[in-house]
């Protein structure tokens, strides 16, 4: 952890430049040679950091070291953000008193050097910087007394010169295996057997790459080794080699193991290969490639090319790697195997083994059970938990083991653990930091990508897209530990198919938590008093409080000084309040997580936890307003209020919130408008709802959206009157970069603009991809729509008075969804793009050429949905909804069937829910029944409720079921 957080703070003081202020020249000079020494000492202790903290797990001496480096770290960290709120805090001073609101502002530390003779300008004074001069100063005393201190402890140094601290060994492995000790994996041997088989026994088949994908210690090598042993692949393979490549990846030496016996004494790449190639030439080969770490693309080309030239036909390479990225390297993704966890039996028979091999497996059977749930699927922590047990004969000794936190067992620690070392080493520092971060939620929760990324970013671990070119980004390092088997049990994006949210394996967590247990504690309610959470006191850095009852956030948090919190959070717990003086001990607080809890009201002196980040009050459903004081709060890049349904308002000065960059208010039905000042926000990227309207001079108004750099998704609301479309093209959303925008008119009555007319001001960006419009009552489509060449997910509710719009003429529809569009009597051919039937052959060969899904719900007065009768043999080129695999109607309890087009297309599922003409007309055993049955695989037919897929749910906000 100390190696990750001096990696990060010098990146920070890297990236710093230095200003005089006026009236403090000799101050900021002064400033600046300190923090440059700090640098540089920080720096030469760096490159010792992989020696000692390797050792801080035997040396208590090394690890008093470590902690006293750490402790200055985060110290000089703390200092920086002082600076760098007194500037922003006199910048927004100067911002009002020049009465500018969109007055552009500086958001990071700057010390620009000018002549001494250059006039300042007056908004600067020196004020508190005064007093963070000697702190830096401090500092850096502080860190040369450890810089000296170090030299005691000899630690091995990545300097030039000096000796390289040992690497953590990578354990070689062969081809033999003990098939009386393999439980589990039946199922996947014989998948890979017949891939094995298929492949080999095929005419013409090139040379097949398969990855064996998964977290250490999953089984990727015993799956292989049980592949690689069957009677009925080593008859397909004239030659069979297996080769532990471990990391560095050495050409040489894996071309020299797959030569075999008399290798090349030469190391000339080009000979070696050359032999290489003599030695499969012609043959039909299989090559383990076992333990893979290196995804370099140059590296593994010049082994895969001789291979693919010189072996038979059906040649096959397995590969086992825990990184996505070696197997996306490969380019053979398509061909992965993803190894998961076996099952509680699987697991219980290799603990049996390993600790009844001689003895009653009854002794101690029910605890047995409860000890290998501590597996959670992992074949090596079974194996190594019943190797623990062989010797322990009373209970006990299990009952110990039982009840003992997993990494407080050294042997698990030494053998579980290790392969988890070994993919945590194999991190970059940034990304080390975001993944022990994860040590502070609790054991199965689901992680929502967006906001682990801002919590990320609230450590300083991470920094915003809009900066990729200053370092790596949240989204990249999220997918690098999704690349790398850290994260599992993947909730994915409907639409786009990227990954949303995420699991932790329960191990993988015990391995964080073990190596974050001097700074992250998880206290439940009733371990308050126990000794492991008295003990770390000011080390603690992030603390999590689980189900807490009704009443106030608890005072033992300071009692047991925790001064230094950086993440205070809470779960499944029922805090009312928040005591003043609680609040005033927290200063280094970067991240407030009170959501679901019943809170009336923060206290306002919230306002001096200068160094937060993030708040979370998510789901208060009685809180009802903010305290101004949270204005100040420069430096909040995220506020979370979604589900807070009695929020009536925001803070007045919350153009204040300079580094503003995600604000999310959904389902916040008493929020009916946003003050003015939110327009200030240059830094606002995400803004989840906009509710706009109301007074023009108080209120926000959706023309104010112009000063915002807004990307991802939106959801505007037009309320009251105050809304035309002049106002609408003030907010110039052709130019923010959103993908997801939902559009709702509901308010809209009295408005002096039609729908359409607003509708066509508002003109997304060329990019847009998903669209939802609701409360649109015209009989047209806004007239940008099919500029949308991007465009694939379209939702309509609410709206038309009449016939459909042509939605066929929309080319790159992938799902379209209607909803409660109750005006709506009858769906003719002009929805399909069509005058009437008779121009159907003029039209374009398809109508809906990429439509996928077909969603109607609610639909009450809907009754026909017109064919294309005249479809003949001469129209066989002409094509409706080729690639059409679901349609879904539920609630539309007047249709009475379905067009004659629909049993033409792709279709694999239909659903009907809650139609009772159409359940009736498609009655189980009648001739109608039996015409679709032929065609369509998948058919639900029901008088029960209907799902609706969570694709369109994303726009619909409020429901009117």
């Amino acid at each position: 952890m100390a190696g990750a957080l001096i990696s990060v703070l010098l990146e920070r003081l890297a990236s710093t430049t230095y200003e005089y202020i006026e009236g403090g020249v000799k101050l900021v000079l002064n400033v600046k040679e300190d923090v440059e020494e700090f640098t540089g000492t920080l720096q030469v202790i760096q490159a010792v950091l992989e020696d000692a903290e390797q050792r801080q797990v035997t040396d208590q001496a090394v690890k008093i070291w470590l902690d006293k480096l750490k402790d200055i770290s985060y110290q000089m960290v703390d200092v920086l953000d002082e600076w760098n709120t007194n500037i922003l805090k006199q910048q927004v001073e100067k911002q009002e008193r020049e009465g500018d609101p969109n007055a552009h502002v500086t958001k990071k530390v700057r010390f620009f050097s000018f002549p001494r003779f250059s006039s300042f300008p007056r908004f600067f004074c020196v004020g508190k910087v005064s007093d963070i001069a000697p702190k830096i100063k401090d500092l850096n005393d502080k860190l040369t007394e450890i810089y000296e201190e170090r030299k005691k402890y000899q630690f091995l140094s990545k300097e030039l010169g000096i000796q390289q601290p040992q690497q953590p060994q990578r354990p070689q492995t062969a081809s033999f295996v003990d098939i009386s000790g393999i439980f589990g994996r039946e199922n996947e041997k014989e998948v890979l057997i017949k891939i094995l088989w298929n492949h080999s026994s095929a005419e013409g088949k090139g040379l097949l790459i398969i990855p064996i994908v998964g977290m250490g210690g999953i089984g990727k090598t015993t799956l292989t080794q049980l592949a690689y042993n069957d009677d009925r692949v080593k008859t397909r393979f004239e030659l069979r080699k297996w080769v532990c490549v471990s990391d560095p990846f050495d050409e040489i030496k894996i071309a020299k193991a797959i030569i075999g016996e008399k290798p090349p004494k030469s190391n000339e790449l080009d000979y070696v290969l050359e032999r290489m190639s003599t030695s499969i030439k012609n043959k039909k080969f299989l090559l383990v490639l076992d333990d893979v770490w290196t995804d370099d693309p140059k590296k593994w080309e010049q082994l895969r090319v001789p291979l693919i030239q010189n072996g038979a036909k059906g040649s096959i390479i397995l590969v086992t790697t825990r990184k996505h990225e070696v197997a996306d390297m490969m380019r053979t993704t398509r061909n992965m195997i993803n190894l998961g966890e076996l099952n509680d039996e699987c697991c219980l028979s290799i603990f049996n083994h390993m600790a009844f091999w001689d003895r009653d497996v009854h002794e101690f059977g029910d605890i047995s059970k409860e000890i290998v749930k501590k597996c959670k699927g992992l074949p090596l922590a079974a194996k190594t938990l019943g190797s623990l047990m062989q010797n322990k004969t009373k209970m006990g000794e299990w009952k110990e083991v039982l009840h003992s936190k997993i990494w407080d067992l050294e042997k698990v620690e030494q053998e579980v653990f290790q392969p988890l070392f070994l993919s945590y080493n194999d991190l970059a520092p940034t990304i080390k930091c975001c993944l022990l971060y994860c040590a502070t939620f609790p054991k199965d929760y689901e992680f929502e990508r967006d906001d682990l990324i801002q919590l990320w970013m609230a450590q300083d671990y991470v920094i915003s897209k809009g900066n990729k070119e200053k370092g790596t980004t949240g989204d990249a390092v999220f997918d690098n530990l999704v690349a790398r088997s850290f994260f599992q049990d993947f909730k994915k994006d409907c639409d786009t198919g990227t990954i949303i949210g995420c699991k932790m394996h329960d191990i993988v967590h015990d391995f964080v938590q073990f190596l974050t247990k001097n700074e992250c504690l998880i206290i439940d309610h009733g371990e308050e008093t126990t000794s492991e959470s008295k003990v770390f006191g000011d080390k603690v850095r992030h603390l999590t409080l689980r189900y807490f009852p009704e009443g106030p956030l608890p005072l033992f948090i300071s009692s047991y000084n925790c001064k230094n919190l950086r993440t205070l959070a809470t779960f499944d717990s029922r805090i009312t309040t928040i005591k003043p003086n609680l609040i005033l001990q927290l200063k280094c607080l970067r991240t407030l997580n009170l959501s679901f809890n019943p809170i009336e009201e923060l206290p306002k002196e919230i306002g001096e936890l200068i160094h937060l980040r993030h708040i979370d009050l998510s789901f208060n459903c009685i809180l009802k307003i903010l305290p101004d004081t949270i204005c100040g709060l420069y430096n909040l890049s995220t506020l979370r209020l979604v589900g807070c349904s009695n929020l009536t308002k925001l803070p007045e000065n919350m153009g204040n919130l300079i580094n503003l960059k995600h604000l999310y208010v959904e389902c916040c039905g008493f929020l009916e408008s946003f003050p003015k000042v939110i327009g200030r926000l240059t830094s606002l990227q995400t803004l989840d709802v906009c509710p706009c309207g109301g007074d023009k001079d108080e209120a926000f108004q959706i023309g104010d959206l112009r000063n915002l750099n807004l990307e991802g998704s939106l959801q505007i609301r037009l309320q009251g009157d105050a809304t035309d479309k002049s106002e609408v093209e003030k907010a110039q959303l052709w130019d923010k970069k959103l993908f997801t925008l939902t559009v709702d008119l509901e308010g809209q009555t009295n408005s002096s603009s039609s729908s359409v007319e607003i509708l066509n001001a508002l003109r997304p960006h060329p990019d847009l991809e998903s669209l939802g419009i609701l409360w649109h009552i015209g009989t047209t489509w806004p007239n940008w729509i099919q500029s949308l060449h991007n465009l694939k997910f379209l939702t309509v509710g609410w709206g038309t008075s009449c016939e459909l719009w042509p939605l066929g003429k929309l080319e790159h529809i992938e799902r379209l969804a209607l909803y409660r569009m109750e005006a709506v009597k009858k769906v003719g051919v002009e929805f399909l793009g069509l005058e009437d039937q008779t121009s159907f052959r003029i039209r374009s060969p398809q109508i809906f050429p990429k439509l996928k899904q077909l969603c109607f719900y609610n639909m009450s007065n809907w009754e026909e949905w017109e064919g294309v009768e005249e479809w003949t043999k001469e129209d066989s080129k002409i094509t409706i909804m080729p690639d059409l695999s679901e349609l879904r109607i539920g609630g539309c309890k007047l249709l009475k069937a379905l067009p004659d087009f629909i049993f033409k297309t792709q279709l694999r599922t239909l659903d009907i829910t809650k139609c009772r003409r159409l359940a009736e007309h498609y009655e189980e055993g009648s001739g109608e029944r039996a015409k679709i049955s032929a065609k369509i695989p998948n058919i639900r037919i029901s008088s029960g409720t209907y799902d609706i897929p969570g694709a369109f749910m994303k726009h619909l906000s409020r429901w009117h079921v």
